[in-house]
């Protein structure tokens, strides 16, 4: 299921094939890729093909909105790009440090309102122009605890193939009435035993479907792409964010202290790779406290939805991790009470937090919530100030928990959420940020959590044992950089050959 170490650098020995169909289906449905180059700076775009969304729903089944998978969309906006991507810095009258701590929003992204769908695009695309991914043939199967897997259907829609969902029926009702939308066929949404943490259960649905030589099974745990797309544009995007918070007439100077980022497929922490080459932050992943696999070795059950547990994904690179934290999912529950209820915003406005400001807390869903728990006890843990920077992402809004919030407010909350339970609810989980789910990773910790890999990987899944092992090494991940410039230079050939055109 890994297909060796997922790489993709050169093109199939036996890709010919796959890649005329594609360019034939291509040329016919008048496809354009965008390359990794675009993505990551969108001025770069060519002008007819930004005018040709004008107008355009971002959330249509269009090609044209491949041109929108970056991090520089408005919110509402049907044409033209931000040159700095949304973002959010928390006061310190919500955090209760001084360090800043800045999020860029995810539901900014087009079609499914999340970052994953950028993931998606580079895992496929990466496939498509090495000879890996015929359109006409293949089924496009994505394994996922559901951002990805939407991502991967919106994607496999626009390139006219058919894409299979895979995730756990646990999962938000929102994520499975959007599929319900949007896959022509019921059968290509598979709902898997558990929730959140049950990524076993994912994998061998894999393990099932595969024996099926057309469907294509693209992990995001293991395919390097998801770490090279978002090292590549994800880590360029938040750069962006912090120079404009810290350089002009009206910024604040400040450097960029760590990056921040709940560990799902892994794929997001590729930015922090991106961050600490290019500014030596520290890279903070995160887990939930209920399955603290990374801190303990541990194991259960969480609804931190969109990040996934009990085993290390392929594509993270643990030893360039620098700490691990562990937030509660019952943190992450009740905070998002507070930032979409009236009590809740009431109650923000009382600490001193500006209404506007506490008004965008709605464009922050569960993950997002977890990493700023989580940016706040890297601040306590490394004793961070007013100069230091965190940056991380809110992967998606509230919007996909709507009807987990209902579930909340009956369970947690049944006599009603008012003024008394908005203070209970801020004081527990922001009054005082605990730091004893915390492990600075050390090489003894490192190399602890590495090892863990050894028993999804190796033992179940079949990689070698030297390829496990040479992702140990940083000259693994550095070898991998040159490929997102060869992917570029492949999507231009594949445009080329197709002859599509949106000017």
């Amino acid at each position: 299921m890994t297909d060796g170490l997922a790489v993709f650098g050169d093109f199939a020995p036996d890709g010919r094939g796959a890649y005329d169909h594609a360019i034939a289906r291509f040329r016919e449905n008048n496809i354009v890729l965008p390359t990794f180059a675009q993505l990551r700076d969108p001025s770069t775009i060519p002008e007819a093909i930004v005018n040709s969304l004008d107008g355009l729903d971002k959330n249509a089944a269009d090609p044209r909105n491949l041109f929108r998978v970056h991090w520089h969309n408005g919110l509402d906006a049907s044409t033209g790009f931000n040159d700095v991507p949304d973002h959010i810095e928390l006061p310190s009258e919500l955090t209760g440090v001084d360090a800043r701590i800045v999020l860029a929003f995810g539901n900014r992204f087009p079609m499914i309102g999340a970052h994953k769908v950028l993931a998606a695009y580079s895992c496929l695309v990466a496939r498509l122009v090495t000879g890996r991914f015929d359109p006409t043939v293949s089924r496009a199967i994505w394994p996922s605890t559901g951002n990805y897997a939407r991502g991967g259907i919106a994607i496999s829609k626009i390139m006219g193939c058919r894409g299979v969902a895979i995730l756990p029926e646990g999962m938000s009702r929102e994520r499975f009435e959007w599929l319900d939308r949007w896959v022509d066929h019921p059968d290509d949404v598979i709902r898997t035993p558990g929730t959140e943490a049950n990524v076993k259960e994912i994998y061998e649905e894999c393990m099932r479907l595969e024996v099926d030589p057309t469907n294509v099974i693209l992990n995001q745990f293991s395919e390097f792409s998801n770490h090279m797309g978002h090292y590549a544009v994800t880590g360029r995007a938040m750069e962006r964010v912090f120079e404009h918070v810290t350089t002009g007439p009206d910024a604040r100077p400040g450097n960029l202290a760590a990056f921040v980022s709940a560990s799902g497929s892994a794929g997001t922490l590729g930015a922090g790779d991106y961050l600490k080459d290019s500014h030596g932050a520290r890279i903070v992943a995160v887990e939930a406290l209920e399955v603290p696999t990374m801190l303990y070795n541990g194991f259960g059950d969480h609804n931190i939805q969109g990040i996934g547990d009990k085993h290390i994904p392929l594509i993270h690179n643990v030893t360039n991790t620098d700490m691990v934290v562990g937030i509660s999912d019952k943190s992450t529950d009740e905070l998002d009470v507070l930032f979409n209820t009236p009590a809740g915003l009431r109650l923000l406005e009382d600490r001193g937090i500006d209404p506007a400001l506490g008004s965008m807390l709605t464009h922050m869903g569960y993950s997002s919530i977890c990493n700023t728990l989580a940016a706040i006890t890297a601040a306590k843990k490394w004793g961070l100030g007013s100069d230091d920077v965190i940056m991380s992402v809110a992967t998606d809004g509230s919007e996909l928990y709507n009807s987990e919030r209902e579930k909340v407010m009956s369970s947690h909350f049944s006599g009603g959420f008012d003024d008394r339970e908005a203070a209970q609810v801020f004081d527990e989980h922001l009054g005082d940020v605990q730091t004893t789910h915390a492990i600075e990773m050390g090489p003894v910790e490192r190399d602890r959590v590495f090892n863990l890999g050894y028993f999804t990987w190796v033992e179940q899944l079949g990689v070698e044992i030297d390829d496990f092992e040479s992702r140990r090494d940083q000259s693994f991940w550095a070898g991998l950089r040159p490929l997102v410039a060869k992917w570029d230079g492949m999507i231009e050939e594949f445009n080329d050959a197709t002859g599509a055109s949106h000017g």
